[in-house]
């Protein structure tokens, strides 16, 4: 709601509705002695008349009545004194109605009085920024440690998600962040583990082993699969990297968030997604203004449904607003994953507001933005309004000390056209009358440039066993026994695919044989699947933690490896280790929709 602290004079004018609440009655001026009283309830079926104003008050019915009727009032009747701009009082309980916000008569008027003399506040200044946790899937294995390590090492906030608690908390130490799951049992993966978390890198892969065992401290298996007979240890390929992946991209998907952003109102596809909206207007201050809410299923920029906001707006008794609000969510809207609403509409040449509350409560605090539209030609336009510039309203007053908006908690919305901006300022193309406002959806957005949410660690080689006329002999170990290992790299590239697919923002890495030596050589970073070679483990946890904050890499695939031979050890001094590359460098040089699969249907291209 909305309104200017001449709305007080609604409680103190002598021509104002009276009131008798409770069957006490409310004294009346003599001035008034040649008007008439009307009783004034909705008209329509709202439910038990006594459930309006709280219990115990008889059923308030239409009915005139003069004021010298000798006859006391019957208890619980609600009168009106007539005036030039009647106020519909039937029209205001059936606004509290539609909201269920029905509020006691001593409550609802302390709150006018009480927030409506508040004075002024300044602007305040809110830090809507946050990096949000990131969360580590294969974090016991080899490249997973060290992504928690590095992650650790810049400040962000790390969470774990592992299946041992005993050896997650000996490798990673006893203050981690850990949740228990597993990604190849969907029910293990519980909806509190991903609260707050915004970005994914999965390291988690199936553990190949030698099949004539290892050294306690896996020596063998650190020395890479071309130096031992390889076979699958414990769940399989399929399980892991398929149905794992399917399971992780669905529980972390609405905490991620997608590239094309999460619709709360409108058309997407053929498919149309609508919210209750119910008016609220200046009634509820005493004013005239009327306005609805309506969806016109052809009207839309394609022809498709649209919803028209559309009204007429008065000053009459110091009003001059109206609105549209939806009720409450059944379930609040998670928005942490993105940066601001975008609202698709066709514009008239005024200004309008948008506000966004995060309370349940009906009379509270209302995140707010304001936004010109395009007048002249009614022309089709998208309006982005970023969290960050949502102010703290309450009755057209900023609230300096009100808390920081939570985009994880979003409870309704409302659309407004109003005489009034914020603290005592006037909409400059406020113009009583009619208005119209069809707006098409609402959705919420990510800010561009997009940075990965999820960095995916997955391996080079995973389109060659299929590859016609590739020559096996000259290729690494796992792609001439993808066979024998339970075709692990078919069900790696099926598992990429899943992420490709989601439409969450993601970049794919693809290591060649992974070693025990420490990050630091020069790299080849490539595309389409072609490299051989080695690399660090360490780098390669480097490489997804510098993925996760630059757009280069958005949306991309690519396989790295060494500049350094498979027969030459790579060595650093400790005392003069290489300096930490800018990895933005190879990043900038890759491409979008190149992964190799566009060569599975044709000539074999050799192997660097």
């Amino acid at each position: 709601m909305e309104c200017s602290c001449s709305s007080l004079k609604l409680l103190s004018s002598s021509s104002i509705p009276v009131y008798n609440f409770q069957g006490k009655s409310s004294s009346v001026k003599k001035d008034l002695s040649r008007r008439t009283l009307c009783t004034v309830v909705p008209s329509l079926s709202l439910g038990k008349p006594s459930l309006l104003f709280g219990s115990g008050l008889d059923p308030i019915i239409y009915k005139k009545q003069s004021l010298y009727n000798s006859r006391r009032l019957p208890k619980g009747l609600t009168y009106a004194a007539t005036r030039d701009r009647s106020w519909d009082l039937g029209r205001f309980v059936k606004t509290l109605y539609f909201f269920d916000a029905i509020p006691s008569p001593l409550k609802f008027i302390e709150s006018f009085i009480g927030k409506l003399s508040s004075q002024p506040s300044p602007e305040p200044s809110m830090d809507m920024e946050s990096s949000g946790i990131v969360l580590v899937c294969g974090a016991t294995g080899g490249v997973g440690r060290r992504v928690v390590d590095v992650l650790r090492n810049k400040g962000f906030p790390v969470r774990v998600l592992a299946r041992n608690e005993e050896k997650a908390r000996r490798m990673l130490g006893p203050e981690i962040d850990l949740v228990i799951g597993d990604i190849t049992k969907e029910g293990t993966l519980l909806p509190e583990y991903f609260k707050g978390v915004k970005k994914v890198i999965n390291a988690a892969s199936v553990i190949v082993g030698p099949k004539e065992g290892d050294t306690p401290d896996r020596a063998k298996y650190s020395q890479g699969i071309k130096f031992f007979e390889p076979e699958i240890k414990g769940d399989s390929p399929e399980l892991v990297e398929y149905i794992g992946m399917r399971n992780l991209i669905s529980a972390v998907k609405g905490s991620v968030g997608l590239k094309e952003g999460k619709l709360l109102f409108g058309s997407e596809g053929n498919s149309f997604k609508d919210l209750r909206w119910g008016a609220l207007d200046d009634v509820v201050m005493g004013g005239v203004s009327e306005s609805t809410f309506i969806i016109d299923p052809k009207g839309g920029e394609n022809g498709g449904a649209v919803g028209i906001f559309r009204g007429n707006v008065s000053t009459a008794n110091n009003g001059g607003f109206t609105s549209v609000r939806t009720r409450n969510f059944p379930v609040p809207e998670d928005l942490s994953a993105y940066d601001g609403l975008e609202l698709r509409l066709k514009g008239d040449g005024r200004r309008y507001k948008l506000i966004v509350r995060t309370s349940s409560d009906w009379d509270t605090v209302g995140y707010t933005a304001s936004f010109d539209t395009v007048g002249g030609q009614w022309q089709w336009q998208s309006i982005k309004l970023p969290f960050s510039s949502l102010r703290p309203i309450f009755r057209a007053r900023t609230v300096s000390d009100a808390p920081p908006f939570a985009a994880h908690n979003i409870v309704s919305l409302q659309l407004m056209f109003s005489k009034f901006e914020y603290d005592g300022k006037l909409n400059p193309t406020f113009v009583e009358g009619p208005f119209e406002l069809p707006l098409s959806t609402i959705r919420a957005y990510m800010k561009q440039p997009i940075t990965p949410r999820f960095v995916h660690v997955s391996s080079a080689g995973v389109t060659r066993p299929d590859r016609p006329g590739l020559d096996l002999s000259k290729q690494p170990p796992a792609v001439r026994l993808n066979k024998e290992l339970d075709f692990i790299l078919t069900y790696k590239l099926k598992g990429e695919d899943l992420l490709r697919e989601s439409g969450i923002p993601y970049t794919i890495v693809r290591p060649c044989a992974l070693t025990e030596e420490p990050a630091g050589a020069d790299l080849i970073f490539d595309q389409g699947d072609n490299i051989t070679g080695k690399i660090s483990r360490e780098e390669v946890a480097r490489i997804c933690v510098a993925a996760l904050e630059s757009s280069y890499v958005c949306d991309k695939t690519f396989e790295v490896k060494s500049v350094i031979p498979f027969s030459e050890p790579f060595t650093i001094d400790p005392e003069n280790p290489p300096p930490e590359k800018d990895y933005d460098v190879y990043f900038k040089t890759l491409k979008e929709g190149i992964t190799g699969k566009e060569l599975l249907e044709q000539s074999p291209v050799p192997a660097a």
